[in-house]
C-alpha cells in the first residue's frame, strides 16, 4: 500500500472560452424569464469542479424573483384543491456517469449536497442505464402535472462542456415519445459540439414538457496557482476542455496521482503493467514500465513514453473508469495495518484523511461528514478566489477596464451632443 501520495507538478491552466460560450452566457437572464425547471448537468467524476460558478448568480437571481413573485400574490398562488397555482421555479442538478464512481459514495454525498445546498435537487444518472433516464422523464413530467393549470412545462438544460446534455435529451425524446423519434441533437465525445441554443425539443404529450438544449459553457478563467492548474487539468481528462491544450505527459502525471488516491492498494492501471508490479509513484518508471509492455520502443529498444502517456489516457477513458469505480470505501485492514491515517478518495473532486482510529466506524454517516467538509472547504476557496479577484484573467481584467472606458466616452459624446441641440 502506498504511504504517502505526493501531489504531482502541474501546468498554468490554458484559457479556452469560445465567442459562442459569452453570448449564451448574456443570454441565459432573458431565457431563465420562459424557464420553468433549470435542469443542470455536472459530472459526477467532477462533482463540484463541474459546478460553473458563472450560472450561480443569474441562477440565485431567477430563484428571488420567481419567490418574490409567488409572495406578492399569495392569495391568488394559494393552493385550492391540492393545486399550486404560483410559478414554476425548480432546480434540478442531475450528475451525469454514475457509473464512473464508485457506488458507497452516491447516497452519502447526495445527503451531504442536501445539507449545503436546500434549493438544489440532485440525482444520479448513467445514459446507458434505462431505469436513470425513466427516472429523470418522471420527475419532469411529474413537475407538469403539480401545476395542471399550466399549459406546458418549460426546462432548460445547462451544464460545462461534453456532460451529455444533448445525449440525454435524445434519450428523454425516445421514452417521452411514443413511436420512433428521430436523433434530434447531434453528439460528440469532443467538447463544443453544440454552439447554438436549440429550438424547443418536445419530450412529453400529456402533460406538455419542451426542452431547450444549449451549449456548455466553460469557466472563462480556470483560475491561478495549483487550484486553477488542477482545475484544468481535471476537465482536461474528462474531455470537458480541448485535450489539444495539455502537454499529455501532464495529463498522464495527474491521472497516475488520482488513481493512487482512489486505490492505494490495487490501482486500477496494475491491469495493464506487468505481473506482480506494485503501485507506483513515479510517471516516468509507470510510463517506461507501460511502454515496454505495450512493446512501444524506439530505434534501439528506448520505451516511447510519450505513446505510452497518450495510450495510457485513452485506456483509462475506454476502460480504467470503470475499473476505478470498483475502488473499496477502505483500503484491505491488512495493508493499511501500522498506519496512523492514510488518504482516501471519491471521484477527482472529493479527498479526505481517515484515521486509523476511524476505520471501525466507517459507514455512510462518516463519508457524509468527509464529503461535507470537502464541500466546504470547496465553498472557502471559490469565495477566497472572488474576494481576491482571481477568477478574471489579466487579460480580461484590461478587456473589461477597456469597455468601461469606453462606455464613458461614449456617454460624454452623447452629453455633449445634447447640450449642443439643447442649446
Amino acid at each position: 500500500m502506498l504511504r504517502h501520495i505526493p501531489f504531482p507538478p502541474l501546468p498554468i491552466p490554458p484559457s479556452w472560452y469560445p465567442g459562442h460560450m459569452l453570448q449564451f452566457q448574456r443570454m441565459l437572464p432573458t431565457l431563465l424569464n420562459k424557464t420553468d425547471v433549470v435542469l443542470e448537468l455536472r459530472d459526477a467524476r467532477l462533482p463540484l469542479t463541474s459546478i460553473n460558478r458563472n450560472f450561480e448568480a443569474v441562477l440565485q437571481k431567477w430563484r428571488r424573483e420567481r419567490s418574490a413573485s409567488t409572495l406578492s400574490g399569495s392569495s391568488e398562488h394559494e393552493p385550492s384543491g391540492g393545486i399550486n397555482y404560483g410559478p414554476v421555479c425548480e432546480r434540478v442538478v442531475v450528475f451525469s456517469k454514475r457509473d464512473l464512481v464508485p457506488e458507497w459514495g452516491i447516497k452519502p454525498f447526495q445527503r451531504a449536497m442536501a445539507v449545503k445546498y436546500p434549493d438544489q435537487k440532485t440525482f444520479f444518472a448513467s445514459w446507458n442505464r434505462g431505469r436513470d433516464i425513466r427516472a429523470v422523464s418522471e420527475l419532469l413530467v411529474n413537475l407538469a402535472k403539480d401545476h395542471p393549470y399550466r399549459s406546458e412545462l418549460n426546462v432548460l438544460v445547462v451544464g460545462m462542456p461534453n456532460v451529455g446534455k444533448s445525449t440525454l435529451l435524445n434519450a428523454l425524446r425516445n421514452i417521452g415519445i411514443a413511436g420512433p423519434t428521430p436523433k434530434a441533437l447531434r453528439t460528440s465525445a469532443q467538447p463544443g459540439m453544440t454552439r447554438v441554443l436549440s429550438t424547443r425539443l418536445k419530450l412529453s404529450v400529456d402533460p406538455l414538457v419542451y426542452a431547450y438544449d444549449s451549449p456548455g459553457v466553460m469557466l472563462p478563467f480556470l483560475g491561478n496557482g495549483a487550484t486553477g492548474a488542477e482545475r484544468g487539468v481535471k476537465l482536461a481528462l474528462i474531455a470537458g476542455i480541448k485535450e489539444g491544450l495539455y502537454d499529455t505527459e501532464a495529463l498522464a502525471s495527474y491521472l497516475l496521482y488520482r488513481l493512487n488516491v482512489l486505490d492505494p492498494v490495487s490501482p486500477a492501471y496494475l491491469q495493464i503493467l506487468p505481473a506482480d508490479t506494485p503501485p507506483l509513484l513515479d510517471l516516468h518508471e509507470f510510463l517506461t514500465r507501460l511502454a515496454k509492455r505495450l512493446c512501444m520502443l524506439k530505434r534501439g529498444g528506448i520505451p516511447d513514453t510519450s505513446r505510452a502517456a497518450v495510450w495510457f489516457i485513452k485506456w483509462w477513458r475506454d476502460e480504467g473508469e470503470l475499473m476505478s469505480a470498483s475502488a473499496p470505501a477502505l483500503p484491505d485492514a491488512t495493508a493499511a495495518a501500522g498506519l496512523e491515517r492514510y488518504r482516501r478518495g471519491w471521484g477527482f473532486d472529493l479527498e479526505w484523511d481517515v484515521a486509523a482510529a476511524e476505520a471501525g466506524r466507517y459507514d455512510e454517516a462518516t463519508i457524509q461528514g468527509k464529503m461535507e467538509e470537502c464541500i466546504d472547504a470547496f465553498e472557502n476557496a471559490a469565495q477566497e478566489e472572488e474576494r481576491d479577484g482571481t477568477t478574471v484573467s489579466a487579460t480580461q481584467e484590461k478587456k473589461r477596464l477597456k469597455e468601461q472606458q469606453r462606455t464613458r466616452q461614449q456617454a460624454r459624446s452623447k452629453a455633449r451632443l445634447a447640450a449642443k441641440r439643447g442649446a
